[in-house]
């Protein structure tokens, strides 16, 4: 008999677990596996209104929080990836320079207009313009993509300049140039976890299945989406 197992994440990792599900459920073909990703906050919330879930994958101090209030089982985080943020512009725009710290900062200055992501990227983000004393002076031209949309969406419809989000997240969206990751000085890595939901009927399937996404054969596919493994 086939179990089912569900799990909610962000949209961060959405295509790294779709590739990663497949190949859980080719070495063990007893399992099917029922994956939403929406926005993390939202993901969050719908676990703390007490929705049931057999696993969770998000930001890892998401994943803290609702250990702490004991939505997810004691001791069950496994940290998954981890993931950098990159800069992108719109498909055919010129591509600023971001190669240093200081171009980075000169691109973001001229820029008309910047997006970002409600995501842990997006916060972080802010905090290292407020570090970098620019924030005030670019307020105005900060536009905050909705909870699961993507900051790429808006870069391909023209609606931002200038756009950063998880690497993982820009991709493969269509319309939209890559420039490359923030500077190692600079840059804004996200740790993914995950956790087994005190909802589950299957605590042990969701833990082997946390184990085999953290074990080294997941490392290739990692890569592919832009991450690397925890």
């Amino acid at each position: 008999m086939t179990m089912s197992l569900r799990l909610i994440s962000s949209m961060a990792t959405k295509a790294l677990l779709a590739e990663l599900a497949t190949m859980f459920e080719a070495q063990f073909p007893q399992y099917r596996l029922e994956i939403e990703s929406v926005g993390g906050v939202d993901a969050a919330q719908r676990v703390m209104a007490g929705e049931t879930f057999d696993g969770v994958i998000l930001a890892s101090n998401a994943i803290d929080n609702l250990l702490a209030k004991q939505h997810l089982v004691a001791g069950s985080r496994q940290d998954l990836v981890h993931s950098g943020v990159a800069a992108a512009v719109p498909l055919g725009a010129p591509a600023p320079d971001i190669a240093t710290v200081e171009a980075l900062k000169q691109t973001v200055l001229s820029a008309t207009s910047l997006g970002y992501s409600t995501g842990p990227s997006g916060v972080e983000l802010i905090k290292l313009f407020e570090r970098w004393g620019l924030h005030a002076q670019i307020a105005h031209k900060l536009v905050q993509a909705k909870a699961g949309v993507p900051v790429g969406a808006l870069l391909a419809r023209g609606e931002v300049q200038l756009g950063f989000q998880q690497m993982s997240e820009m991709l493969g969206v269509q319309g939209i140039q890559v420039l490359g990751p923030l500077p190692d000085a600079v840059q804004i890595t996200t740790t993914f976890s995950g956790g087994v939901s005190v909802t589950s009927q299957h605590a042990q399937a969701v833990q082997a299945l946390l184990a085999f996404w953290a074990s080294p054969v997941t490392a290739a596919a990692k890569q592919r989406h832009g991450m690397t493994a925890a």
